[in-house]
């Protein structure tokens, strides 16, 4: 069947090896390239025929990782992290450039490929960071920002590089040629954003006209690839143009849908990319030259790392980012296997320099979850050696904290309590490490500690010994059990009222002692559901039967431990029971001039009037005497039926 059996074979081994990685907790790129690997020429058994046309094949994939990175490139997720990942990424590029051609001199490489070899290592794995920092609990802290900001500016470099590495094998002539390169990529961009402003935007308006899913799925891909033709034929790379027409199609009303449509042609698309990559790997090289691999791998994680570690505080970046950063992008990543592939395709790199490379970034990318995973402990080591840093702490009370509340992390979450809890003037304490958050915190007057509350040291400062209670709203469920595990050791009597994002969670935490546990998004849900019920005329007490029954089914641990946790959900339910109506006394209507008591508003409708707001001035509670004027505003409290009754009592 020649290359229908061969997308065949790719697509069943690519799902085994998926799977297989999934069951070790590896990513699936790791998973497809095994797959090649065991489906390519050097391994024997079921092997791929049609190994070039599969090759070509896999350059749409490549164009379509770039054209799904141009969709989903945003300045915005650059903002937080701005100097670091605009300035400090070109650095660590440059730096690990020079590193690479020192390994590459080394071992023996020409100038040229030694060149390529220190670009190849400069970039790490974005899909590898992501998974990592997603399994770990570890999305939205400081250190991920500045990795996914400095990852981004990373992917970005990779442009340029496509552009500029293929002409370095030109000898003398390669400076005119890559300013020739460069001037056409200029032409090329300005010409896009004339298309992207001007026929883009009506060209997709149009067919969007035809509310047709599967033409503007034709339409997205074949803007992408088409563009990206047109690139190659101008003498630029095909990736590159796909690029620029993600960037492009990105900034149009159409961004967000057409990423949406394009994800899975380009996940399928690159899976025989990844695929194509393995089928490159020759297991033989890998036997015969194990030292000088393991050299370059050793020497690529260490310095790689080093650079990233210092880095991160020249830039401000203190106490754990350092570490986390250094030892989550050390490896080489999935972007160095398409620039890796244009120097294959040009001839400006050998099959040796090829395989180093690919070795190299399978081996990093394998070790980069265990690797990442020492950053916690190594961080409480160094803590304990060296000299505590001295905490900042802004806006404390002047007396010290007593009979306080301890909250940790600065997020939204966070300051809502700390709002509420300075209105009470109740005394609390915000514990966080994001500087961002904390200088947020500083504006608005809160009391806060800049640190890091799964460390000791900061749970003393915050005096831990004579908190009344410690809410927990970090967003990782590995941090945490980490604080309940410190204040467990320092403050065994003290409540804990933390948030976790499913049942599982919710459970592990009862069982390490939190007092009561909280379900943002279940609670977020329920409110919604409850609204939309009222919405649709759905009685009262049915809507608090289904909620309540809900409720008790996920809380039932807590009710089991908490009677008095059950009693304060019921009283919120009776308040669900009731509503608040405001109704307005028109001149027509006979209650006016008459008394609450004359009117025998509780004897005849069941319902309660708890206010009256007349000429601008509220009179709360009235008594039986209070008398009725025309244009009161009446506050009137019981259910729908009650409500119904005493309006109907006002209209006649």
């Amino acid at each position: 069947m020649g290359i229908a059996a061969d997308i065949s074979i790719i697509v069943i081994a690519g799902l085994i090896g998926g799977v297989v990685a999934l069951l070790v907790k590896q990513p699936l790129i790791l998973g497809y390239i095994i797959a090649g690997i065991a489906v390519g020429p050097y391994t024997g058994g079921v092997t791929i025929t049609e190994v070039h046309n599969i090759e070509l094949l896999a350059e749409i994939g490549v164009a379509l990782l770039l054209f799904a990175l141009g969709l989903e490139f945003s300045l915005k997720d650059l903002k937080p992290v701005r100097k670091i990942a605009l300035i400090g990424t070109p650095i660590q590029i440059v730096l690990t450039i020079a590193l690479g051609y020192a390994i590459g001199s080394f071992l023996g490489f020409g100038r040229s490929e030694s060149i390529w070899l220190g670009a190849l290592i400069s970039l790490s794995s974005t899909m590898v960071i992501l998974k990592t920092l997603m399994s770990q609990g570890r999305i939205g802290t400081l250190s991920s920002r500045v990795m996914i900001g400095m990852l981004i500016v990373q992917d970005l470099a990779i442009i340029p590089m496509m552009i500029i590495l293929p002409q370095l094998n030109s000898g003398d002539s390669a400076l005119p040629i890559v300013g020739g390169a460069i001037l056409r990529a200029a032409l090329f961009i300005f010409g896009m954003i004339f298309l992207g402003t001007r026929i883009i935007p009506k060209f997709m308006a149009y067919i969007a006209g035809w509310n047709s899913r599967e033409l503007f799925l034709l339409a997205v891909t074949a803007m992408g690839l088409g563009i990206g033709y047109a690139t190659h034929l101008f003498g630029l790379s095909f990736a590159f143009g796909a690029f620029v027409a993600g960037l492009v199609l990105s900034e149009s009303d159409y961004g967000h849908q057409a990423l949406s449509d394009i994800i899975p042609v380009r996940d399928l698309f690159a899976l025989l990319f990844f695929v194509s990559v393995g089928m490159l790997f020759d297991p033989a090289f890998l036997f015969a030259n194990w030292e000088t691999v393991l050299l370059v791998v050793l020497l690529v994680s260490l310095v790689k790392g080093v650079i990233f570690g210092t880095l991160a505080p020249i830039f401000g970046y203190r106490n754990v980012v350092p570490l986390a950063v250094a030892f989550g992008l050390f490896q080489v990543g999935e972007f160095s296997f398409v620039l890796a592939r244009i120097g294959i395709n040009s001839n400006s790199i050998s099959n040796e320099l090829y395989s180093l490379v690919l070795n190299t970034a399978v081996i990093t990318m394998v070790l980069t979850p265990l690797v990442s995973g020492l950053t916690t402990p190594l961080y409480t080591l160094k803590k304990r050696w060296f000299k505590r840093e001295p905490l900042q702490t802004i806006n404390l009370p002047k007396m010290g904290l007593h009979n306080h509340v301890v909250i940790a992390g600065g997020g939204r979450i966070g300051r809502y309590v700390a709002e509420v809890l300075k209105r009470l003037n109740m005394d609390y304490v915000l514990i966080e490490l994001n500087h961002l958050r904390v200088e947020k915190a500083k504006e608005l007057g809160y009391s806060v500690i800049y640190g890091d509350a799964t460390q000791e040291v900061v749970l003393h400062a915050a005096n831990l010994g004579e908190a009344r209670l410690f809410i927990i709203t970090i967003p990782a469920i590995v941090s945490t059990q980490s604080v309940v595990d410190q204040i467990r050791r320092i403050n065994p009597d003290l409540h804990i009222v933390a948030k976790a994002s499913g049942a599982e969670q919710m459970k592990t935490l009862h069982d390490n002692g939190v007092y009561e546990v909280v379900q943002p998004n279940f609670e977020a849900g329920l409110e919604i559901t409850r609204q939309a019920l009222l919405h649709l005329n759905i009685p009262t007490t049915e809507i608090y039967k289904f909620t309540d029954a809900v409720r008790k089914e996920l809380y039932s641990p807590i009710l089991q431990r908490h009677k008095e946790y059950e009693t304060l959900k019921q009283l919120q339910g009776a308040m669900h029971h009731l509503e608040l109506s405001w109704i307005e006394l028109e001149e027509k209507s006979t209650s006016i001039g008459k008394t609450i008591n004359e009117l025998h508003i509780r004897s005849r409708t069941g319902a309660t009037a708890v206010g009256v707001m007349r000429n601008d001035s509220f009179h709360p509670n009235p008594d039986a005497s209070f008398r009725f004027l025309s244009g009161d505003l009446i506050a009137v409290m019981g259910n729908p039926e009650q409500i119904a009754a005493f309006q109907k009592l006002t209209e006649s």
